[in-house]
């Protein structure tokens, strides 16, 4: 991974706690998600006359890639009924990158370097530990809650991997996420409705510019990460992106002014070091 791709996933990692610090608190988790991929849906649609119209062999990875994100989405709101979503999707961020690394090796053939796979294992380690602040409550997750955040993890490497060889299929990086952002957000519209019925629409309407600017800036972090997936190893990559746990956690200190506990301080240590072996990696 050379430095510029290697700063630029990084950026992508920021933007993406700076969007998730921005969605509407009034909202609930399905309904921010819903928004703000609808948002990036609308703007990747003034993209679509500057980008190739994908070929026939990149379409299957974009339906399949539609197909990971229904079931990803679909995945939270089990998550949501099942427990404390708080305690159970950080599961589904911290194990997303370890099965990312083990379908890099056995569907894509790419196989990390030694101080890669080093890196990352302590960014998946240092991302649980930093998501549960020192595992407090762990007693409190049953199979039910458990089950579903493993499931969305196998739906984010999933959509990862799809994601990447697609972008290295397509023409562009840049065409395959404008039109992956508007099937998808077409997508999300179709199960919000499924979800929440026809009821749901004036309220994804009276946000709406929230959602527009949240889905800009995930889906210019996005598709920095699909163009950075050209360019360097899907595993590593898609490792590095949970950096935005990091992020996100200055954020919360700096800006809003929660505490730096002991576990927070390690947790954040050991995800510098796995950048550290990505890096050397």
């Amino acid at each position: 991974m050379t430095l510029f791709v290697f700063l630029a996933v990084l950026s992508a990692a920021a933007m993406h706690a700076i969007w998730n610090a921005l969605v509407k608190v009034h909202l609930d988790r399905f309904m921010s998600i819903t928004l703000m991929t609808l948002g990036m849906g609308f703007a990747a649609l003034f993209a679509l006359p500057f980008v190739e119209v994908p070929k026939a062999e990149v379409w299957p990875y974009i339906i399949a890639s539609v197909i990971f994100h229904i079931g990803y989405r679909t995945f939270l709101v089990g998550a949501y009924k099942a427990g404390d979503f708080a305690q159970t999707y950080p599961l589904a961020r911290g194990t997303a990158p370890l099965l990312s690394a083990l379908g890099g090796i056995f569907v894509v053939g790419e196989v990390p370097a030694p101080f890669a796979i080093f890196g990352i294992l302590l960014l998946s380690a240092g991302t649980l530990v930093m998501s549960f602040r020192g595992g407090a409550h762990l007693e409190k997750l049953n199979l039910r809650a458990v089950g579903f955040a493993l499931g969305t993890s196998i739906f984010i490497a999933s959509y990862t991997l799809s994601d990447g060889s697609g972008a290295r299929l397509a023409a562009t990086a840049q065409s395959y996420a404008a039109w992956l952002f508007v099937c998808d957000a077409s997508s999300a519209l179709l199960l919000c409705m499924v979800f929440r019925g026809p009821r749901s629409l004036p309220v994804l309407a009276r946000d709406w510019k929230a959602g527009l600017f949240t889905g800009v800036l995930s889906g210019a972090a996005y598709w920095i990460v699909m163009w950075a997936m050209t360019k360097a190893p899907i595993a590593s990559v898609a490792s590095l992106r949970e950096t935005s746990i990091l992020f996100a956690m200055l954020i919360s200190v700096l800006a809003l002014g929660e505490k730096m506990t002991v576990w927070r301080a390690a947790a954040a240590l050991g995800i510098i070091a796995g950048v550290a072996a990505l890096r050397l990696g």
